[in-house]
């Protein structure tokens, strides 16, 4: 579906919102698009990538679902746990915390990381 011109603007703002209050912390940013998901856990002062996981990167076939999204999320929690980070914020990106997103989230959480 896509989106109109104040959807996607609006998407953005909260987007950029939730990225300057988030310094200081370590988050969790999540994109989707209508195929894929990607995760990246952002260190605190946002310049670098700690972990990543993504539907293109884990080879999963149908990667807009959220049986991939769940697959995601608990690899982004693995890989989390190995770079030495259990606390994180939630990045939604501006996405709505539903579907895929929260499917991601709550997979995550039951991987062990807290939010």
């Amino acid at each position: 579906m896509k989106l109109s011109k104040k959807q996607a603007r609006l998407r953005r703002a909260t987007k950029f919102r939730a990225q300057n209050a988030d310094r200081g912390v370590v988050r969790l940013s999540v994109h989707k698009t209508s195929q894929h998901i990607y995760a990246q856990i952002i260190s605190d002062c946002g310049t670098k990538v700690l972990a990543s996981a993504s539907t293109l990167s884990a080879k999963i076939k149908n990667g807009g679902n959220k049986d991939a999204a769940m697959k995601i999320g608990s690899e982004i929690a693995k890989a989390a746990k190995k770079a030495k980070v259990t606390k994180v914020t939630f990045d939604r990106s501006g996405f709505k915390y539903h579907g895929r997103v929260k499917a991601l989230a709550d997979a995550a959480r039951d991987g062990g990381l807290d939010f």
